[in-house]
Parts: C-alpha cells; sequence; structure tokens
C-alpha cells in the first residue's frame, strides 16, 4: 500500500525551507480541520518549489458540514501562477489578500483568500489559503459569439490566442489573435466548427490529458509556445479553454543574453588568469631575483594583483555575470593578507561584520585596492612585534551610501606619520573611482578608517 506522503515529506522534495520552517507548517497542518471548521471553507497551505515558478501544496482540509470544492485531494500538486496569481503575490510580498477570484485545480471558480506563513528572520515561507465556492450561473457558448459584441466574455484586444472547442474538441470560438496565429503557422484560414487538430495536432496529447488546468511551454514549426488549458463554467461542463502565449521573441532575446553571458564570463576568466600570471612571476621574482629589501615591495605589489583577481574569482564562482558579493571579497582579501604578511605573528586575528550586499564588479575592483591597504596598514604598522592584535571589518548600508570601516586595537594612528603610498592609493581610489569620502583616525584603543560611497547594485 503506497504511502500518503507528509507535509515534511513534500517539502523535504520539493523546497528550500529549513527543518525548523517545516516544523511550523507541521503544526500548522494540524489545525487546518479546526480552521476549516470556524471558516466553513476549504483551506490549504502552498509552498514555492525549489525553481520558483509554481507552488505546491504541502496540506487541506474541509470543513465538516461543508462538501469539499474539490472532487479529488489536491496534497501534492502543483498551484500555476496564471491561476492563482494572488498566492503568489503574498509569497513574494508578504501582504494579505482578501476575496479574491481564482480558479481551482479542478477548473471550478472560487472566493479566495490568502495570507502569508513566515518562519525565522519574518521570512515568508508558506501561505495559508481559504477557499469558497461561488455559485454562479455556468457560461454558455453564446456568450463567446463573435457577431455579439456587447455580450463578449473576451476582450477583442488580448494579445494571447484564445480557442474555446467543444467535447468533439472542434472550436466554438477563437479570438482574432487565435486567428491570426492560426493564418500564421498553418498558411490557412481559421473556421469554426472545424477540429482544432486540424490545425494542431500536436494539442492531442495535451487535451488527452486528465488534469483540469496544465500548463506546457512546446514548440509548434519556429515557434515557442506557452499552451495553458482548462475546463470552463462549471463541473460538468464539457467545454475547454486554450490559451496560447508566443515566447519565441521572448526566448530568442533570453538566448541572446545567454550568450553574452558567457562571452563576459570568458572575459572574466581570461582577466582572472593573466592576473594570475602576474602574480606567478611576482612570486617567482621573490624566490630567485630579488633583494632581500625589496621583497616587502613586491610582496605589497603581489597582494595587490591578488585582490584585484579575487573580484573575478567570486563572480566566476558564483551566478552572476558581472556583480561580487562585497563581504565575500573582503572577506577573501583579509584572509590572504593576514595568512601571507601576518604568518609569522600567530596571535593576530581578523573578524568581519555585516550583510551581504552586491555590486557592479567594477566598483568591486576599487573597492578590493581599498580593503587590501586598509588591512595590509593595520597588519604592517598598527601592532608592534609579537604583541596580540585584533583587527574587525564592518560593513553597513547607511541610506543611499555603504560605509566600510576597519579598527584595529593597535598603538594608533598619528597624523604626524610620514605620507605613505598606501593612504595616497585609498585616497584616489575612494574619491575618483567610487565618489566617496575616506577618514582615518586615532581611537581610545587603536584606529579607525571609514571608507563611504553611494551604493549602486
Amino acid at each position: 500500500m503506497e504511502r500518503t506522503m507528509t507535509v515534511r515529506d513534500l517539502c523535504a522534495l520539493h523546497t528550500h525551507l529549513l527543518d525548523s520552517d517545516i516544523q511550523i507548517l507541521e503544526n500548522l497542518s494540524t489545525n487546518l480541520p479546526l480552521i476549516a471548521d470556524l471558516n466553513k471553507a476549504n483551506v490549504f497551505i502552498d509552498c514555492p518549489v525549489r525553481e520558483g515558478k509554481h507552488a505546491i501544496v504541502v496540506a487541506e482540509a474541509c470543513g465538516h458540514s461543508l462538501k469539499s470544492v474539490y472532487d479529488h485531494p489536491v496534497v501534492g500538486k502543483f498551484a500555476y501562477e496564471a491561476f492563482e496569481p494572488a498566492v503568489f503575490y503574498v509569497l513574494r510580498t508578504g501582504k494579505d489578500m482578501f476575496v479574491n477570484r481564482a480558479l481551482t485545480q479542478e477548473g471550478a471558480m472560487v472566493q479566495q483568500s490568502v495570507v502569508p506563513i513566515k518562519g525565522e528572520c519574518n521570512r515568508v515561507i508558506a501561505v495559508l489559503i481559504m477557499e469558497k465556492v461561488i455559485h454562479e450561473e455556468p457560461v454558455s457558448f453564446n456568450q463567446f459569439d463573435r457577431q455579439d459584441q456587447q455580450n463578449s466574455l473576451v476582450p477583442e484586444f488580448i494579445e494571447e490566442s484564445i480557442f474555446l472547442i467543444n467535447n468533439q474538441n472542434r472550436l466554438v470560438y477563437t479570438n482574432p489573435a487565435a486567428i491570426n496565429l492560426v493564418s500564421e503557422i498553418c498558411l490557412t484560414d481559421c473556421v469554426l466548427g472545424e477540429s482544432i487538430f486540424d490545425y494542431f495536432p500536436g494539442f492531442a496529447d495535451v487535451l488527452a490529458s486528465k488534469e483540469d488546468i496544465l500548463m506546457k511551454e512546446m514548440n509548434i514549426g519556429k515557434k515557442i509556445i506557452q499552451l495553458k488549458k482548462f475546463h470552463l463554467g462549471n463541473k460538468n461542463s464539457n467545454e475547454t479553454f486554450i490559451i496560447i502565449r508566443d515566447l519565441t521573441e521572448l526566448r530568442d532575446k533570453e538566448r541572446e543574453l545567454i550568450s553574452k553571458s558567457v562571452a563576459i564570463r570568458e572575459i572574466h576568466h581570461r582577466v582572472k588568469n593573466n592576473l594570475q600570471t602576474v602574480a606567478s612571476l611576482l612570486r617567482l621574482q621573490m624566490r630567485l631575483g630579488a633583494p632581500e629589501e625589496s621583497k616587502p615591495h613586491l610582496l605589497v605589489s603581489l597582494n595587490r594583483v591578488l585582490s584585484i583577481s579575487s573580484v573575478y574569482e567570486i563572480i566566476l564562482a558564483s551566478s552572476q555575470v558581472d556583480h561580487v558579493d562585497l563581504l565575500e571579497l573582503i572577506r577573501k582579501i583579509g584572509d590572504m593578507i593576514v595568512h601571507t604578511e601576518g604568518q609569522a605573528r600567530q596571535c593576530l586575528s581578523i573578524e568581519y561584520r555585516g550583510e551581504l550586499h552586491s555590486i557592479d564588479s567594477d566598483i568591486g575592483i576599487s573597492v578590493a585596492l581599498v580593503v587590501n591597504e586598509l588591512i595590509h596598514n593595520c597588519v604592517k604598522h598598527a601592532f608592534k612585534e609579537g604583541a596580540e592584535g585584533n583587527i574587525t571589518v564592518c560593513l553597513q548600508k547607511d541610506g543611499p551610501e555603504l560605509e566600510l570601516q576597519v579598527r584595529d586595537d593597535g598603538i594608533g594612528y598619528s597624523p604626524a606619520m610620514k605620507p605613505s603610498l598606501g593612504l595616497d592609493i585609498i585616497r584616489m581610489t575612494v574619491e575618483n573611482d567610487l565618489d566617496g569620502e575616506f577618514s582615518i583616525q586615532r581611537i581610545k584603543e587603536g584606529t579607525l578608517a571609514s571608507v563611504r560611497f553611494p551604493y549602486k547594485r
């Protein structure tokens, strides 16, 4: 005997929810029958699936004194945004939607209310849905009579191609977009009363499907279409709606973007490799031919090259083509410097604070140089030989600006100190490339360097 899938089973199979989130849904699902009885309605819990395109029903209940809206259980079935936009609106925004009209999995019109279910950090993890049937007269064919413009249910200007077919799969209604689609693909006129298979033989599998609501992407000739099928009116109706949206141009643009993305990633890859080659040459120079007094200067240059290279490494490791996570970049550069320049000082530590912020890679290169110089100055100048040291790097958003603070508990900065190339690089980069401000000051325990610049995603 097949085991019924539980809330936990469905969530583990289809979602990215945390264990604590699933526990919340399990607890709520035990109370669904009570909620259904109190509201005299059908109630459901829907969760977004991993891909984010659909939602899945993980629990349902119906009031004991009420006939269910559904003939069959819907747990484990997918909900599509095209038919239940309120569900996806609440999932995205976290706002309530009350008394909304929707089409059920089995084609019935219902009155629907949707509220968010939130987990840790106030994040929307699912929605609670309440549905009550709307008792209306079934829609008849004459409402689709193209000669009766006043009673036409479907506006003639809709861009999607709309076909209404009867139980013999013959055309009862077509809108102008549908007529144009048939003419363009089949090179013939679209005639009411003809079988839809005369024009689209490939629809046989779609219409043979037992699903009352179906959405599918498929190819017709050189076109790529999105096809939606659902039964019209009440449960006893044998009429079927087919709505076709032409996705050809959209998919062509997506392919162009993918091609450009591949080209950009290839450029990033080559730049990263070239920077790694320069870094290898500097390492080789330090090992084989550089005087001892020159090695510290070569190491500083090496770290500058590696800091820029880090930007491209992070881009190539992520799914984004031209953006970099700033906190990850800072951590990568800081760990590298502490390891290479402070490795002989086991008592030196570095800590990172802040939230993830994605920035353009061009800005990331400038920030990488600044971070390299700031942390290098801490490691090199803030602490006496053998002394314990702590460096804290903090990234925070302040209105339209990002603020980067590098703090140490060392001997403290003195304005009377001799100007250095590192501080000149920081000031020039911040003012010219980041359009920001740089400040450095002595504090009670050590030095605080601060960089502020506009946050542009």
